[in-house]
């Protein structure tokens, strides 16, 4: 899970698909200013439209909370609090008692989340909501033993500048790290783990984000693990130096990318399956919405431009 700093303010993510967490909610935040970072939420998001991109990072819309994305909230912070306590008192039970005091956090730091269960008096939906969280949580048992772990770090903010001047910033769920000195990246997912086609794409968050450990510590992470609660399964990659070197020319040309359309407005649409879940059907134009007034200076548009939002994720 991510929460962006850029723009709005977000818990990871992207549209998602059925079952799976959205990590954030946005709302509304400062005026309009270009961007001068990038996350792994919005970079995917640039690859997947770069309108939706623009609604998010330059308009900064507000997005309903969903149900998912908030489910997926609690449980990392769930996640998370359970390493307070000593190794032998990580437990099933322990785990879930902590989901009440996490939801009743939730609520007081994000008001807004209140509105999914406004129209649910007898409290029925919030039940069956919660005994899904604490599904998840006890998955997670049957993938890690979190009384054999000492997380290195929990909810890391990490940022790194490049040669470039980019500017490389993101929230890594957990750091381990060996008594060798070699380093794991985890991130704790809520949905389902993708087909096998659609592997490289999972792992782009995490190439980032070690791509950002080796930018700040010099040290290429030796293990990056995706633990997907939704269906118990756990996806690993061992990365090499030529993988995030390939990453990073990938994030450059993302960014000049962005930079071209900040500078001249031009931000297209780009349908796919997932636009049923977005928010912003109503300002888009594949669905005869009309986006806001653009709120940056503009300068015209290079000639011989290509086609945005077309790169990759790997």
């Amino acid at each position: 899970m991510e929460t962006s700093t850029e723009g709005a303010t977000r818990p990871d993510i992207s549209p998602a698909g059925p079952g799976e967490a959205v990590d954030t909610v946005v709302v509304a935040g400062p005026p309009a200013a270009p961007p001068v970072s990038l996350s792994p939420s919005r970079a995917s998001d640039f690859m997947q439209c770069p309108l939706l991109y623009r609604f998010r990072v330059i308009d900064r819309l507000p997005e309903k909370p969903s149900e998912a994305a908030t489910r997926g909230t609690l449980v990392h912070a769930v996640l998370e609090r359970l390493f307070d306590a000593p190794a032998g008192d990580r437990t099933v039970p322990r785990a879930k008692s902590l989901i009440p005091s996490q939801w009743d956090r939730l609520r007081e730091s994000r008001p807004e989340v209140a509105e999914l269960f406004a129209d649910d008096p007898e409290g029925e939906r919030l039940a069956r909501w919660l005994t899904e969280a604490e599904a998840l949580v006890e998955r997670w048992f049957t993938l890690e033993d979190p009384s054999r772990l000492e997380p290195a770090e929990r909810e890391l903010f990490v940022e790194a500048e490049l040669d470039s001047g980019l500017r490389l910033r993101g929230i890594i769920d957990r750091v381990d790290v060996a008594p060798t000195g070699e380093v794991r990246i985890v991130d704790y997912k809520t949905g389902k783990a993708p087909r096998p086609e659609y592997a490289e794409g999972a792992l782009f968050q995490m190439k980032f984000y070690a791509l950002v450990v080796w930018r700040l510590k010099k040290v290429v992470p030796r293990r990056l693990q995706l633990v997907y609660l939704g269906s118990g399964d756990v996806l690993t990659y061992d990365p090499v130096l030529a993988d995030l070197e390939r990453v990073e020319r990938k994030l450059l040309a993302l960014w000049e990318a962005i930079r071209r359309a900040t500078e001249t407005g031009d931000w297209r649409p780009r349908p796919t399956k997932l636009c049923g879940w977005c928010d912003h059907q109503a300002h888009c134009p594949e669905f005869g919405g009309t986006p806001p007034p653009y709120p940056l200076p503009l300068r015209a548009p290079e000639s011989g431009g290509g086609e945005q939002g077309r790169m990759g994720p790997d």
